[in-house]
């Protein structure tokens, strides 16, 4: 996590991200259409890992009457989420810091977007607690990260096939940094079938896989 505090890292972020997640544009609006399946018009949402500000500024144009709780650990990411979602800064209210720091809500929805990844699996169950108790009864919660098979031949297939999709897919100058062997060994990737155990674990049902691109995944879960 120590990479979103370089001023490099932070200034390439949103173009980084556009390159290496597949169709993420459109995977913000799926976000947002599974939100709304159960959001209000005037919901409240818990954006957990809003730094650079993109998935706050794609829902804020898509609902204008949400407003958003956004939580992230570093100062700098959330100064650019200022000023990606600026013109939603008045339904917009930021935190510093980790789900232990994010207001109690209850939110009537939330998102944790290409974060999980960073957490091993106690870290992870225990986030993902910390939003089950934030939600109200019947509220979603729409997670995406890495999430692959985490035997040694399944994360070589896997980050392989994911080096050569980043290589292919060049940026207005952003040089492709991917530095696989660093990812395999300092990423704690859980298998997609320990993720949704880990969803089951921190209390959430109805847990369904929508999104599945390369390395990534993306559910969506109800707090019961």
């Amino acid at each position: 996590m120590s990479s979103f505090s370089d001023p490099k890292t932070i200034d390439s972020y949103a173009r980084m991200a556009e390159r290496n997640v597949p169709a993420l544009r459109d995977l913000h609006r799926m976000v947002g259409v599974l939100l709304a399946e159960k959001v209000p018009a005037d919901g409240r949402l818990l954006v957990l890992g809003a730094g650079g500000g993109l998935e706050l500024r794609a829902m804020a144009g898509m609902h204008p009457g949400w407003h958003f709780d956004g939580v992230d650990p570093s100062t700098q990411m959330l100064d650019q989420a200022r000023v990606t979602a600026s013109d939603f800064t008045d339904r917009m209210s930021l935190h510093e810091g980790y789900i232990e720091d994010a207001p109690q809500g209850p939110f009537d929805g939330a998102t944790c977007l290409l974060t999980l990844h960073f957490l091993a699996q106690e870290e992870r169950v225990r986030t993902l607690k910390g939003l089950y108790r934030r939600l109200r009864p019947g509220a979603p919660l729409v997670t995406v990260h890495h999430s692959f098979p985490n035997d040694d031949a399944g994360k070589d297939k896997w980050l392989a096939r994911f080096a050569a999709y980043v290589a292919a897919f060049e940026m207005d100058g952003v040089q492709s940094s991917l530095n696989i062997q660093a990812m395999k060994e300092r990423l704690p990737v859980l298998s997609p079938e320990q993720d949704v155990s880990a969803l089951h674990e921190a209390g959430f049902s109805q847990v369904e896989l929508f999104y599945a691109a390369f390395t990534f995944k993306g559910w969506v879960a109800y707090r019961d």
